[in-house]
């Protein structure tokens, strides 16, 4: 595959990225860390843990045969966009990057589902959630980091919660990557602001960031309306399964938790 994708160092407008090839898999690096993961053969099939995560997350809640208006908030080589759009033919996707020269690199040489199935669309999340017509999307995705690795102060906070469930309404499911120390400090302000916006939320984790012994990826979900209790128990059940295995604290122990 070495061949069909240029993996030499390129330059973005927040820095620098290459495309790293091992046989079937891609890794997009971004200012020297890993930023997306996709297989030229399967796009159904993602490497991050977090990703697979959230994949089980959106199988759980909308049968392959749903129309979803997906937000992607950040884009990078759109691997959960090009995975859902394989698990859910009819979805529909808007991808936001802030970078324009990576946005480009992405379209040139990543094999994406084009316009109208995938849109990707340089901007800043934050003011594209803020602009949000309220009800437009069943799904929404922040995997947002800036050259530091944190998430913008814009897409977390009771503010930005309120506009995430303003933009989903009562179907909607959010899914928010936190990268987080031990112990999921961060996981936990923000819990404590989407269950201010949000009737449900969740955290996804591993045992060891739940134990204190690494720090690594939480998913939060938040969703307009309740899981039912067989949702989070098959919710849980597949995460525990799961390549990845992962611990899910639903809504009620979620609460409490952040509380």
């Amino acid at each position: 595959m070495d061949d069909v994708i240029s993996t030499e160092p390129f330059p973005i407008d927040t820095g620098h990225a290459r495309f790293a090839v091992d046989g079937d898999s891609v890794t997009l690096h971004v200012n020297g860390l890993p930023s997306s993961q996709w297989f030229w053969s399967r796009p159904d099939l993602l490497e991050f843990e977090y990703m697979n995560w959230m994949m089980t997350a959106v199988a759980v809640v909308f049968p392959a045969s749903a129309r979803l208006r997906c937000l992607h908030l950040g884009a990078g080589a759109c691997s959960l966009a090009r995975a859902i759009v394989h698990g859910w033919p009819r979805s529909r996707h808007l991808a936001v990057e802030v970078d324009a020269k990576l946005a480009a690199a992405v379209r040139a040489q990543v094999p994406l589902p084009r316009s109208p199935v995938l849109r990707i669309r340089v901007a800043d999340a934050v003011e594209v959630l803020q602009a949000r017509p309220p009800g437009g999307h069943d799904l929404a995705i922040r995997d947002v980091f800036d050259a530091a690795g944190r998430t913008p102060d814009g897409l977390t906070g009771p503010q930005a919660a309120a506009w995430a469930a303003s933009a989903l309404g009562e179907r909607g499911l959010y899914l928010a990557n936190c990268g987080d120390q031990p112990r999921l400090p961060a996981a936990r302000r923000e819990v404590r602001d989407l269950a201010e916006a949000f009737p449900y939320v969740a955290v996804i984790a591993e045992a060891g960031q739940w134990r204190g012994r690494r720090r690594g990826n939480a998913v939060l979900v938040a969703a307009g309306s309740q899981l039912s209790a067989g949702q989070e128990r098959e919710l849980a059940r597949r995460l525990a399964g799961a390549g990845f295995p992962a611990r899910l604290l639903p809504n009620a122990e979620a609460r409490a938790w952040a509380a």
